[in-house]
């Protein structure tokens, strides 16, 4: 066959052709984009837990800042906010406190330790700040308000609504009893009222006697059923004795300022209030 011949130019490029087809199919398998997607399915679901994972993490550690009631006492406003974080509290801080005079040094050396007491224990069974007993009172009582917006658990656990029902006096022992059915169940025993009456302790302007009920371990309610009267004992018995009552229900114990100017009547009254104690066990 001469090489010009068109037979041979048919077949020599029916062979390139079909050389280029080979070609080709041999290069397609590294571009392929089925090939391509299903890598990038891949590479989404590995990564995809991750994602999801933090979001639960965040949820379980989200905080909640609760402010309590303002509180007015003898001295002046106090006022309670909290941080509560998985059920506990993470931080405490006085928005208002009393301020003007001794009340500003009494608030500086109370209130951050009224702070402390508040997240180590948890609760407002806090005890009060010697020397600070209208501050300890009122700081109380605001926690107190505060953790009921948080559902009045203190925290989440039995302990709260245990120890620290009887916080307060009888209001708090409600709070307790409706925060928790635990609470008012098996804690009816210990929260049984208990009235005693201390010792007339004779003071140089008269006898002093006081009656105190206790609950759960707690001063709920005191009264004096004697005290100094005649001329200016009226007055001063007048103004004293009620804040005397106040502070014992406050402070939980006999550990109570004097009222200024009451001086013995302030006396005898803590010496009574802490022989009926004595009487109660507490």
């Amino acid at each position: 066959m001469k090489k010009s011949h068109p037979m041979r130019r048919i077949v020599l490029a029916g062979a390139a052709t079909v050389s280029g087809i080979v070609l080709l199919l041999s290069l397609k398998p590294a571009s392929d984009p089925a090939a391509a997607s299903a890598d990038g399915a891949s590479q989404q679901q590995s990564a995809a837990p991750q994602g999801s994972g933090g979001v639960q993490a965040a949820g379980g550690t989200q905080a909640q800042t609760l402010t309590g009631d303002v509180v007015k006492t003898e001295y002046g406003n106090v006022q309670v906010r909290i941080t509560v974080a998985g059920g506990k509290i993470t931080s405490a801080a006085a928005l208002q406190s009393p301020t003007g005079g001794r009340s500003t040094t009494v608030s500086t050396d109370a209130v951050p330790k009224l702070n402390k007491a508040a997240v180590t224990v948890g609760s407002a069974d806090i005890d009060a700040v010697s020397g600070a007993t209208y501050t300890s009172g009122g700081y109380k009582k605001s926690l107190q308000s505060a953790l009921d917006k948080a559902g009045a658990t203190g925290g989440g656990s039995a302990e709260a609504s245990g120890t620290g029902g009887g916080t307060g006096g009888t209001g708090s022992a409600t709070g307790g009893g409706s925060g928790s059915g635990d609470a008012s169940g098996s804690g009816a025993g210990s929260a049984q009222a208990k009235t005693v009456t201390g010792k007339a302790v004779t003071t140089d302007y008269g006898p002093v006697q006081v009656r105190v009920t206790v609950t759960g371990g707690k001063i709920t309610k005191a009264e004096a059923v004697q005290q100094p009267k005649g001329g200016r004992s009226d007055q001063i018995s007048g103004d004293a004795v009620p804040k005397l009552n106040a502070a014992a229900v406050a402070a939980g114990s006999a550990d109570i300022d004097a009222v200024s100017g009451a001086t013995y009547t302030s006396g005898g009254y803590k010496e009574s209030l802490q022989s009926a104690l004595d009487q109660a066990g507490g």
